[in-house]
């Protein structure tokens, strides 16, 4: 845990670069190798997910700060990864090897910046407008080389006499959302629980199923998407070392990007809920009972309203191909159902394809509800078909294609409950998935309050933001 000296940098100083190792890790640990399963393979070169936990703490000063915030951290953090091992290693991929793996070697570890920034923590924490290049100051840099790819990486920035924050960056191959999520909650437990144990055990709901043994792969998807990786034409992707792990690197933030955060209280989603259904009935006056039935939750329709909002501020040509897209946890969908605990990608991306004048009319809402509903009832049915060999060449051809169409994913979700992750000095204030500006996504997050209701978050240009902020309130209003 030396600290590297770094020079300073405005309005964010870098103070130090600490390497993390696994407490007294064991013996027997001189070396673990973790296979990816295709459910890893198929995000193995995509961005990585960027999120910041934003604490507010007026008694942080520089003192407390470095003794106790900082200590108290890197302490438990230490703690934390003996119970995740192999996060303390990298991806890598050995000569004879068919595909990459993660290996974890003796004093392995995890990169921690540590920063203070001059910022007003009330602004750059909070729900308004603001540049989109803000957010970027409190997340490190993920290492990766064409031979090395690092797992996780944090970085823990002062706000003197404000707050401090917590921003980490994660390997999509190594982790989906539900996991990075998971690998928070046990740090902060650790590190909670240090206060009055000198050795914590984790609850069980945090300790980590490495077993990829569980994830079958009858149909040889690992291999197929590799493929489809290892032969795509992407920007930043190395064509020349087919075993590179350099990660795409997007289409980038566009100019006079910004970004907001807007929040639909469980109130709105009632009344959302209620429309959609009314409109539905009138629509499929046959299937009125079913529709009464029909469970609109409160992820469905937080994303469809979020999405007919935005093509309504992007003012989409009524003929414009629009793509929606989210993904669904495999683990209890699996034949068997694998624990919830799993540790690793177990997500399917679902795509929904339409046009913008479908979402345009009164009843958008209700057709984008209706379509999302209806594909994630259709996975209890299974969640590999028969196109999922050509899921990730789709993919990467969209990507590349430079199309015209809109396509909105969604990341996140209400059910991650992220504003419970408290490391001994209160819940956060804000949690932000900073990554969705790497794409055209929005994020999900349950309210801080606990009231039920969602807070939205996504990144647009500024004269499309003040129209979505206009289409969004006035939407409710007339609910």
């Amino acid at each position: 845990m030396n600290p590297i000296v770094m020079a300073a940098t405005d309005p964010v100083k870098i103070l130090e670069i600490c390497r993390v190792t696994p407490s007294d890790a064991p013996e027997s640990a001189t070396e673990l190798s973790l296979p990816l399963t295709h459910f890893d393979i198929f995000w193995l070169k995509q961005h990585p997910t960027e999120r910041i936990f934003f604490y507010e703490l007026t008694d942080s000063t520089h003192t407390f700060f470095h003794s106790v915030i900082v200590a108290k951290l890197k302490a438990s953090l230490s703690l934390t990864l003996l119970h995740f091992l192999p996060l303390a290693g990298n991806i890598l991929w050995l000569p004879h090897a068919a595909m990459p793996a993660i290996c974890y070697y003796p004093n392995d570890d995890v990169l921690v910046t540590v920063a203070e920034s001059n910022a007003d923590f009330t602004l750059v924490s909070g729900n308004q407008m603001r540049e989109v290049m803000e957010s970027k100051l409190y997340i490190p840099e993920l290492p990766v080389s064409d031979s090395t790819a690092a797992t996780i990486a944090f970085q823990i920035t002062l706000f003197p006499n404000q707050g401090f924050s917590i921003g980490i960056s994660s390997h999509h191959a190594i982790f989906d959302g539900k996991s990075v999520i998971m690998f928070m909650k046990a740090w902060a437990y650790i590190c909670k629980q240090s206060e009055t144990e000198t050795n914590p055990s984790l609850l069980p709901e945090l300790i980590p199923v490495l077993d990829r043994s569980l994830i079958q792969d009858p149909e040889g998807l690992s291999m197929i998407y590799l493929n489809n990786w290892l032969e795509a034409k992407l920007p930043g992707l190395n064509t020349i070392n087919p075993k590179s792990l350099k990660l795409f690197q997007g289409k980038g933030v566009p100019p006079n990007s910004v970004r907001s955060t807007f929040e639909l209280s469980r109130e709105d989603i009632q009344k959302l809920r209620r429309k959609v259904i009314y409109q539905l009935e009138g629509l499929h006056e046959e299937d009125s009972n079913q529709i009464k039935s029909a469970h609109f939750s409160t992820f469905v329709l937080s994303f469809a309203y979020t999405l007919v909002c935005i093509v309504k501020a992007r003012m989409a040509e009524r003929n414009r191909k629009i793509v929606f897209v989210f993904v669904a946890d495999c683990r209890a969908r699996l034949d068997p159902p694998i624990p919830a605990n799993y540790f690793g990608n177990c997500v399917k991306g679902i795509r929904i394809f339409t046009e913008a004048e479908t979402l345009l009319g009164d009843d958008g809402v209700a057709f984008a509800a209706e379509k999302l509903s209806e594909r994630i009832k259709g996975l209890e049915k299974g969640v590999i078909s028969e196109r999922e060999k050509e899921r990730l060449a789709i993919y990467l051809e969209v990507m590349g294609a430079g199309g015209t169409a809109i396509g909105i994913g969604v990341a996140g979700s209400p059910r991650f409950e992220v504003y419970g992750t408290d490391f001994g000095w209160g819940k956060p204030k804000k949690v932000e998935i900073t990554s969705i500006d790497r794409g055209e996504s929005i994020s999900l997050t349950e309210s801080k309050d606990g009231s039920g209701g969602v807070e939205v978050g996504l990144v647009l240009k500024k004269h499309e933001m003040e129209r979505f902020d206009s289409v969004f309130v006035n939407g409710l209003r007339n609910l």
